[in-house]
């Protein structure tokens, strides 16, 4: 019984320290339903610049399980009090013109909305699970335009 309970312990931490609220789908980061998830170049670490008339045009990946906060993920507390998902620090959000789960419209959208892109070689090399060469150290996409 001993031997069973601290099993379950373990497969119980080694699961938490896995699980975040998200998903990789067809290589960006989204949401664990599938919708698009996407970086702002106006916040800055642990703080969002979305609020009002942007927040209703890119609404907040909002927290509903604070227990999945961990590694990379982290909560980000909005000027309206409510919680919100952070990847490396920067808040995410999804776009309200992506029609159905996959869509990535907003990306770049303005030149300050970004897609998270998963690359298997550079997420190796740094453990992250989203990089690529052509990102800022927060994940956002960097356009040589």
């Amino acid at each position: 019984m001993k031997h069973i309970l601290i099993t379950t312990a373990l497969l119980s931490i080694v699961t938490a320290a896995q699980a975040n609220p998200t998903v990789e789908k067809n290589g960006v980061l989204a949401s664990k339903d599938g919708r698009t998830l996407y970086t702002f170049d106006k916040d800055s670490t642990g703080r969002s610049s979305c609020n009002g008339g942007c927040a209703a045009a890119w609404p907040p990946f909002v927290v509903a399980n604070p227990a999945l906060a961990g590694g990379d993920f982290s909560i980000v507390r909005r000027d309206d009090g409510s919680q919100q998902w952070a990847w490396k620090g920067m808040p995410l959000y999804f776009y309200v013109g992506d029609a159905k789960p996959g869509d990535i419209t907003g990306d770049n959208q303005g030149g300050v909305w970004h897609v998270l892109r998963g690359d298997k070689k550079a997420a190796a090399a740094s453990g992250s699970g989203y990089a690529a060469s052509s990102r800022s150290e927060y994940g956002r996409s960097e356009y040589g335009y």
